[in-house]
């Protein structure tokens, strides 16, 4: 039974306004300052619900339109969980992002994060769809900012998937209204979905970057700046893995989806050349731990899926804030140009280190206290599936736990040197964000103590431990061995975008030929038959405009003429001759009268 809490102030009120300001902000007034008030009000709002929230859900702001009842902010300990973490993320961004001599970055990512609070309270799928559009809006333009071809590029095609998501989402919620009657949105039995359900199933896909709807992600966040890709990689994604889990918990495809992108995104974080490109496949593989959690749909993956995402927003947000220091400092993150920055940057290293500490799953870091409860919840749904985690847990310590830092920055054969110091702000902010990780690990409690379930999980068993460090060791091992396997290679590798693109000059082709086909012989058709029929058809309009109109015109002007003449002539001005004209004029009138039959 929800309850109605009065005196609430949705804290997306708070990013929007910010989002507004700053861009008339400039040169007027000091604006850095004013990007740390929504966040710290978001954190203020998580921790008051937090005390506030006494099981159940609790409406904090509705309204009534058309007859319907609308949501705009209800509370549940599954929304607060997610609500906690992308406060905090918040904060570290805008402490991250002090740097920025522009207020326009800062504007976008408030909308972003503004867009991404109001999904995490929206009770109905309107307001859902409202704020969902406003964070696609906020993350092109976040990646437009940097002005680059690149960025713009990709920000375009980033674009299109996400409308193209946003249009799945809003056939989806009309169907559903027209089927049902209500916007509510509410968990979807498990079982055969209706047509209205699978496409608000197909809009969440695209911005969870389900494979091979994944291309956009690793595609845009590398084009991003420093700052863009720290905000990008914390809030999209995230949001979509929450209304899955709202939605569709216990839906088991999610746990094949999931699977996939372990292994398929995986794979490729281990390949990729590029550092925040790798990053982002890790994302992707991160991501279907979650999905394959949600899917399973017990209260312990449920558990472990929203834990597992607070501790990824936390280390792949440390993650990216550290390789976007080491490429405004160095200009580049092509991993084959870089290399021993650990001397250099060892603040920047040491916080790295602890992120890859977090992703690789080792004791006294979070991912070890939250991955652990995802993978056991897999493992007894389903062995393969356990599998494919504990493989896609393998991946990740190679490519982001071992190789990434190894290649950015203890090999000794970079050529890349720092040119440019990392700004302070980044300094504070990664350090705050591996504390957030070390604290995870060390106090896994208080994270358990938010989660939506009861928790009955001790990560710390002698037996989970030790196999944390033999599968780390593991990976270590593997990459000394298979490091010249898995060297950077130039160039861009090959995914489902190349596929997109020649879908798509496969569609043009058929379209356009077939078009153009058609359209030359309506040409000609026109040429040797409409063309002439025109000709013909102007020339009988000349002969009837001479011919019929000009006579009918200047006969009746000649007729007009001669008339007036006669009546000229009758005109004598003696009052005798109009009375017997007006006498026999009456005489014939009634005799016409008289005489008609």
């Amino acid at each position: 039974m929800a309850a109605e809490m009065v005196g609430f102030v949705h804290p997306s009120l708070a990013f929007l306004g910010l989002a507004a300001l700053l861009p008339f902000a400039r040169g007027r007034i000091n604006w850095k300052p004013l990007t740390l008030i929504p966040p710290l009000i978001a954190v203020a709002t998580a921790v008051w619900l937090s005390f506030s929230l006494e099981g159940g859900q609790v409406v904090l702001a509705k309204m009534h339109w058309l007859g319907n009842t609308l949501v705009l902010a209800r509370a549940d300990k599954l929304s607060l969980v997610f609500m906690h973490v992308f406060a905090l993320q918040s904060l570290l961004a805008a402490v991250y992002a002090l740097y920025q001599d522009t207020p326009a970055e800062p504007a976008a990512a408030a909308l972003h994060v503004g867009g991404a609070l109001g999904c995490l309270l929206a009770g109905d799928y309107l307001t859902l769809f409202v704020f969902w559009e406003l964070t696609s809006i906020g993350s092109t333009l976040l990646i437009w900012l940097r002005r680059t071809d690149a960025a713009q590029a990709a920000g375009y095609r980033y674009f299109l998937f996400h409308i193209f998501g946003g249009l799945l989402l809003l056939f989806g919620l009309i169907l559903r209204y027209k089927a049902t009657g209500s916007l509510a949105f509410e968990h979807v039995a498990p079982g055969p979905l209706a047509l209205y359900d699978m496409l608000i199933l197909a809009g969440f896909a695209v911005n969870a970057a389900v494979v091979p709807l994944h291309a956009w992600l690793s595609d845009a966040y590398p084009e991003a700046s420093a700052m863009g890709s720290v905000y990008l990689c914390a809030f999209t994604t995230k949001t979509a893995v929450y209304v899955l889990a709202r939605a569709f918990s216990g839906f088991e495809p999610l746990t094949v989806a999931g699977a996939a992108m372990v292994i398929y995104a995986g794979v490729y974080a281990l390949v990729e050349s590029d550092a925040r490109r790798s990053l982002a496949y890790q994302t992707i593989a991160q991501v279907g731990f979650m999905l394959a959690g949600i899917g399973v749909g017990t209260e312990m993956a449920l558990n472990g899926a929203c834990a597992h995402a607070f501790a990824h927003v936390a280390y792949k947000g440390l993650m990216f804030m550290a390789v976007g220091a080491v490429i405004t400092s160095t200009g580049t993150g092509r991993m084959e140009r870089l290399g021993g920055l650990a001397k250099a940057m060892p603040l920047v290293a040491a916080c790295y280190l602890a992120a890859a500490a977090s992703t690789s799953g080792l004791p006294l870091f979070g991912g070890f206290t939250t991955k652990s409860m995802t993978i056991a919840a897999a493992s007894g749904f389903n062995t393969w599936l356990g599998l494919a985690l504990e493989l896609g847990a393998l991946a990740a310590i190679l490519a982001v736990g071992v190789r990434l830092p190894w290649l950015v920055f203890f090999a000794p054969e970079g050529q890349a040197e720092p040119a440019a110091p990392v700004p302070n702000c980044m300094k504070a902010a990664m350090a705050g964000g591996a504390l957030v990780c070390l604290g995870l690990g060390v106090m896994p409690g208080a994270l358990y103590a938010i989660l939506p379930y009861k928790v009955d999980f001790q990560p710390y068993t002698a037996w989970s431990v030790l196999q944390s460090l033999m599968l780390t060791g593991f990976g270590v091992l593997a990459y000394m061995v298979a490091k010249n396997v898995v060297a950077p290679l130039p160039g861009r590798l090959a995914d489902f975008d190349m596929l997109y693109g020649a879908v798509g000059r496969v569609f043009y082709k058929l379209v356009s030929q077939p078009l153009a086909f058609v359209d030359g012989i309506w040409s000609e058709v026109y040429r040797t038959v409409g063309l002439r029929g025109l000709m013909e058809k102007a020339r009988f309009a000349a002969v009837f405009d001479r011919k019929g109109i000009d006579m009918v015109v200047d006969g009746a002007a000649y007729a007009a003429g001669h008339l007036g003449g006669v009546a000229a002539t009758a005109q004598t001005g003696r009052l005798q001759t109009y009375l017997a004209a007006s006498l026999a004029l009456a005489v014939a009138v009634f005799a016409g009268i008289w005489l008609w039959p």
